[in-house]
């Protein structure tokens, strides 16, 4: 089996699976999700991202039937199913399914959603286009809910223009990227936004943070600017599927290449940690 979903319990091929008229997802996009990367048919960093899971849905007070330990054993064992090993593998839950209604609905059972399909990381040695794009979205960009619209327009004006990614700014700061986190390389300093309400806590953010302490690199967790981005020796976009990959180019200006050495200790640092705990 190439793809597999999941529905409360029930198993399918992704083009054969079906969800309720009236799950709120439908016309409210009230859930909340996650999603990691597999190799060998192990999920990478599966703790980290299930625990953000349930952060992000106690924020929306979204009942979650299964414990950690019950969710994670679902997703191990859908992996088992499917033939390759390194697929993308996303979760989500929403409120449940009821008659529309803006007030959540009582009883409330939330219902979860699983997609596996074959995905391969990113090569680290590609570089990225980016656009920059005002920062429209609203002001809870720290949970990771199913409320993605700005961030598909954004998307779609960065693949129009010829670009990888666009990157959002508010006020002259930068914030994220539309499904990255950005951040920058100054002077020998490992520069990223801090996880207020205006960006995700990336995973791949984190772990980012803890290649530089291991490699003795400088970090510096305070807003940037637009300035800053363009006058950056690097600048690095993460996330679960990339690590960390650079730019090489800002809406059509040259950026980042001035410290190969410094980011070639970052990837292979990143890169070793994926092979070995996807053994």
């Amino acid at each position: 089996m190439q793809t597999l979903g999941y529905y409360n319990g029930t198993y399918g091929p992704l083009d054969e699976m079906t969800v309720p008229m009236l799950d709120r997802a439908c016309y409210f996009g009230d859930g909340v999700y996650d999603a990691a990367y597999s190799r060998n048919h192990k999920i990478f960093t599966l703790g980290e991202h299930v625990d953000r899971f349930y952060r992000s849905a106690a924020a929306l007070e979204i009942k979650l039937e299964q414990t950690k330990e019950e969710l994670k054993g679902i997703l191990n064992g859908m992996l088992q199913k499917v033939d390759s090993g390194e697929c993308f593998v996303y979760w989500q839950a929403t409120r449940g399914a009821a008659l529309r209604g803006h007030t959540y609905p009582e009883p409330s059972r939330a219902n979860l959603w699983i997609m596996l399909r074959p995905v391969n990381v990113m090569p680290l040695d590609r570089k990225l286009k980016l656009i920059t794009v005002e920062d429209t979205r609203y002001l809870h960009c720290d949970i990771k809910t199913l409320n993605l619209l700005p961030n598909c327009v954004a998307a779609e004006q960065a693949k129009r223009a010829g670009a990888d990614e666009a990157v959002f700014h508010r006020g002259g700061r930068v914030t994220e990227g539309t499904s990255k986190n950005c951040h920058i390389i100054k002077d020998g300093v490992f520069v990223t936004a801090p996880t207020d309400h205006l960006i995700l806590a990336g995973v791949a953010r984190a772990h980012l943070l803890r290649a530089c302490a291991a490699l003795g690199i400088l970090t510096d967790i305070r807003p940037f600017t637009l300035e800053e981005l363009f006058a950056a020796d690097e600048v690095v976009m993460s996330s679960a599927g990339c690590f960390g990959l650079a730019a090489e180019s800002v809406d059509g200006k040259p950026v980042g290449g001035k410290v190969p050495a410094l980011l070639a200790k970052l990837h292979r640092y990143l890169w070793d940690e994926f092979i070995t705990e996807t053994a």
